[in-house]
């Protein structure tokens, strides 16, 4: 396992320390439907990458958004799955975010509307992501990428599993690489960053975080593999990159998944971020951290849809 631990820019802590101070006069965000509209506008502030277009479209049964640069691989696509956990965010929000993965990959990306909660509880989005990655493959794509933040970064997960596991029994392919921004990973929340950096993480609390996890799992217990891959077998993986904040309550399902897929033999670049809050390089108009996490995103994706 790699790891690496960026120290906090002095203009990021400057930047952070206003925001601290900003959150605290706010309620926090309820995962519950009601949010969705205040948390797509939060996410609708990442400005849009230049020469990055966007297209309405289905692939498989789920629908999206195509992001693509003015240039880019032909037979390689980026699957990303927004974050939310499971009840919240779109891939409409999501646009701009993923237009800036794209820009630095050089490769398009198909952002997947999985279907939420509590509408369409488990297993719905892990069916909708094996629809979304099969669809791909059907349409030519041979060289895919995972990539997701939060939820949609433990949705990538596991996604990611399931497909290596049906690969070893000579069933379809493997996606080349997975990057995950701060991915939630563990529904049972049994990190002991929910409690350690519980004062540090000003967005996301445990409380709402439980609340989530319930209406998307229902009767379904939280260790479930396919709804917390860090249950699943994690081995025979391709790399996986990692970016997660020193200060977000999902640090350690972070950790944990680089040290599980480390154990089974597998590659996992962990980069921790002093500083930073959950999904912290949505904000890379105001930090240099977020401007960097994304830099190394999009050479990871180029350099492994190279390599395969």
């Amino acid at each position: 396992m790699s790891i690496e631990t960026h120290r906090e820019y002095p203009g990021d802590r400057v930047v952070m320390s206003a925001l601290r101070k900003t959150l605290a006069k706010q309620p926090t965000l309820a995962f519950a439907p009601p949010s969705r509209p205040i948390f797509d506008a939060m996410m609708e502030q990442t400005p849009v990458a230049e020469g990055v277009s966007f297209e309405a479209a289905t692939v498989g049964s789920v629908t999206g958004w195509w992001c693509r640069p003015a240039l880019s691989e032909g037979q390689a696509a980026i699957l990303y799955f927004h974050g939310g956990a499971y009840v919240l965010g779109s891939a409409a929000a999501h646009r701009n975010f993923v237009s800036q993965i794209v820009r630095r990959a050089g490769v398009a990306a198909f952002l997947a509307d999985y279907r939420l909660a509590p509408e369409n509880p488990f297993p719905a989005a892990v069916e909708d992501a094996l629809s979304a990655f099969d669809g791909l493959v059907d349409l030519g794509y041979e060289r895919i990428a995972l990539a997701g933040d939060s939820a949609g970064g433990g949705l990538a997960l596991s996604l990611l599993a399931m497909l290596s596991a049906k690969a070893r029994q000579g069933k379809g392919i493997v996606p080349c690489c997975a990057a995950l921004m701060s991915p939630w990973a563990d529904l049972a929340l049994a990190g002991a960053s929910m409690i350690t950096r519980a004062e540090a993480d000003p967005l996301v609390k445990r409380v709402e975080l439980k609340k989530a996890a319930d209406l998307y799992l229902k009767d379904t217990t939280p260790t479930d593999p396919h709804a917390s891959p860090l249950y699943q077998e994690l081995d025979g993986l391709p790399p996986l990159l990692l970016h997660v904040g020193d200060n977000e309550v999902l640090l350690d399902d972070s950790r944990r998944v680089a040290e599980a897929v480390t154990d089974a033999g597998g590659q996992a670049a962990l980069h921790i971020w002093e500083g930073m809050v959950h999904v912290f390089p949505s904000n890379l108009s105001q930090l240099q951290a977020a401007r960097e996490a994304l830099d190394l995103v999009g050479a990871f994706v180029r350099q492994n849809i190279a390599a395969e």
